[in-house]
Protein backbone atom coordinates (compact mmCIF):
# COMPACT_ATOMS: atom_id res chain seq x y z
CA UNK A 1 0.00 0.00 0.00
CA UNK A 2 1.18 3.52 -0.89
CA UNK A 3 1.22 5.94 1.69
CA UNK A 4 1.91 10.02 1.36
CA UNK A 5 4.10 11.84 4.21
CA UNK A 6 2.96 15.43 4.47
CA UNK A 7 5.71 17.53 6.37
CA UNK A 8 4.63 20.22 8.38
CA UNK A 9 6.03 22.67 10.08
CA UNK A 10 6.55 26.20 10.80
CA UNK A 11 8.41 27.91 7.81
CA UNK A 12 9.64 31.21 10.11
CA UNK A 13 12.64 29.25 11.32
CA UNK A 14 13.71 27.83 7.77
CA UNK A 15 13.29 31.33 6.46
CA UNK A 16 15.85 32.72 8.91
CA UNK A 17 18.16 29.63 8.92
CA UNK A 18 21.73 30.51 7.61
CA UNK A 19 23.47 28.30 5.24
CA UNK A 20 24.97 25.98 7.67
CA UNK A 21 21.83 25.27 9.53
CA UNK A 22 19.91 24.58 6.07
CA UNK A 23 22.93 22.34 5.83
CA UNK A 24 22.09 20.57 8.67
CA UNK A 25 18.73 20.14 7.73
CA UNK A 26 19.42 18.71 4.35
CA UNK A 27 22.21 16.50 5.85
CA UNK A 28 19.39 15.32 8.21
CA UNK A 29 16.89 14.61 5.00
CA UNK A 30 19.77 13.25 3.27
CA UNK A 31 19.76 10.71 6.13
CA UNK A 32 16.52 9.87 5.71
CA UNK A 33 16.26 9.48 2.10
CA UNK A 34 19.34 6.81 2.67
CA UNK A 35 16.93 4.92 5.15
CA UNK A 36 13.92 4.51 3.32
CA UNK A 37 16.26 3.45 0.53
CA UNK A 38 17.86 0.64 2.28
CA UNK A 39 14.51 -0.40 3.10
CA UNK A 40 13.25 -0.29 0.02
CA UNK A 41 10.02 2.09 0.39
CA UNK A 42 10.56 5.37 -1.10
CA UNK A 43 8.73 6.39 -4.11
CA UNK A 44 9.37 9.99 -3.98
CA UNK A 45 8.99 13.40 -2.94
CA UNK A 46 9.93 17.31 -3.25
CA UNK A 47 10.20 20.06 -1.11
CA UNK A 48 7.75 22.20 -1.94
CA UNK A 49 8.16 26.26 -2.45
CA UNK A 50 7.33 28.28 0.84
CA UNK A 51 3.46 28.52 1.15
CA UNK A 52 3.46 32.61 0.13
CA UNK A 53 4.38 31.22 -2.99
CA UNK A 54 0.49 29.21 -3.05
CA UNK A 55 -2.18 30.15 -5.27
CA UNK A 56 -5.80 28.98 -4.29
CA UNK A 57 -8.71 28.29 -6.27
CA UNK A 58 -11.95 27.91 -4.69
CA UNK A 59 -15.34 27.00 -6.27
CA UNK A 60 -18.61 28.11 -5.33
CA UNK A 61 -20.83 27.11 -7.97
CA UNK A 62 -19.95 27.93 -10.99
CA UNK A 63 -17.81 30.97 -9.56
CA UNK A 64 -14.20 30.31 -9.26
CA UNK A 65 -12.17 32.68 -6.66
CA UNK A 66 -8.29 32.67 -7.60
CA UNK A 67 -6.40 33.78 -4.76
CA UNK A 68 -2.37 34.41 -3.92
CA UNK A 69 -1.37 32.20 -0.55
CA UNK A 70 -2.11 28.84 1.03
CA UNK A 71 -5.62 27.38 1.43
CA UNK A 72 -5.49 27.67 4.82
CA UNK A 73 -3.98 30.83 7.15
CA UNK A 74 -2.01 28.78 9.57
CA UNK A 75 1.55 28.45 11.26
CA UNK A 76 2.29 25.82 10.11
CA UNK A 77 2.33 24.39 6.94
CA UNK A 78 2.72 21.43 4.53
CA UNK A 79 6.62 22.25 3.42
CA UNK A 80 7.13 18.43 1.10
CA UNK A 81 5.79 15.51 0.61
CA UNK A 82 6.97 11.69 0.69
CA UNK A 83 5.60 8.82 -1.21
CA UNK A 84 6.48 5.14 0.59
CA UNK A 85 5.28 2.06 -0.21
CA UNK A 86 4.49 -0.23 3.21
CA UNK A 87 2.43 -3.05 4.29
CA UNK A 88 0.04 -1.26 6.57
CA UNK A 89 -0.41 1.45 8.68
CA UNK A 90 2.13 0.29 11.72
CA UNK A 91 4.87 -0.26 8.78
CA UNK A 92 3.98 3.57 7.82
CA UNK A 93 4.65 4.79 11.03
CA UNK A 94 7.41 2.93 11.60
CA UNK A 95 9.01 4.69 8.57
CA UNK A 96 7.93 7.89 9.28
CA UNK A 97 9.21 8.38 12.54
CA UNK A 98 12.78 9.00 11.83
CA UNK A 99 11.93 11.90 9.61
CA UNK A 100 13.36 15.01 10.96
CA UNK A 101 10.02 16.99 10.82
CA UNK A 102 6.53 16.95 11.93
CA UNK A 103 4.34 14.47 9.61
CA UNK A 104 0.61 13.55 8.82
CA UNK A 105 0.51 10.17 6.71
CA UNK A 106 -2.52 9.82 4.80
CA UNK A 107 -2.92 6.43 2.97
CA UNK A 108 -3.32 6.88 -1.58
CA UNK A 109 -6.49 5.65 -2.38
CA UNK A 110 -5.63 3.59 -5.46
CA UNK A 111 -8.50 3.95 -8.24
CA UNK A 112 -9.44 1.15 -10.53
CA UNK A 113 -9.89 1.58 -14.22
CA UNK A 114 -11.84 -0.84 -16.35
Amino acid sequence: MRYVLLVVGDERPWAEAGPEERKAVYDRWGAYDRFLTERGAGRGGHELAPSSTATTIRKDGDRILVTDGPYAETVEQISGYLVIEAADLDEAVELATPLPSDVEIRPITELETS
